[in-house]
């Protein structure tokens, strides 16, 4: 596929939205991305999805996957894998996302089923005091 679906479904939303908010990634105790510039997707039909800057994954503990995938809106998705105990944990990138959404490029999502994602807080804090 060397083109978006965006001309056939110029309806499709894929929202991007930048956020300040601290958001960290682990499972069984260890700490595999921690950022405060995560990317949350919200995809037309699929919950929300953080992206992490791949500066603020630990890419030395996965290693490549074979697995390839491709959305007809965002493009050629790339896998690597953190093996385990009870199986692996998932991550993929889009290497060259499709002009509509390039702001994907570097950037690194996780399968959320398998981790702990949590957000926190943005600095400087929103308060109500």
């Amino acid at each position: 596929m060397e083109q978006s679906a965006f001309a056939e479904r110029p309806d499709y939303r894929v929202d991007i939205l930048a956020r300040r908010n601290r958001v960290t990634v682990s499972v069984g105790g260890q700490l595999l991305a921690a950022s405060e510039r995560c990317l949350v997707v919200d995809e037309q039909d699929h919950g929300l999805v953080f992206y992490f800057p791949a500066d603020d994954v630990r890419l030395d503990l996965f290693v490549p996957d074979d697995r390839t995938s491709v959305c007809p809106f965002k493009g050629l998705a790339t896998y690597r894998r953190y093996p385990r105990d009870g199986g692996d944990v998932f991550i993929w990138s889009y290497e060259e996302p499709f002009p509509e959404v390039a702001r994907l490029g570097g950037y690194v999502a996780f399968f959320q089923d398998v981790v702990d994602l949590r957000v926190g807080v943005a600095t400087p804090a929103v308060s109500g005091r």
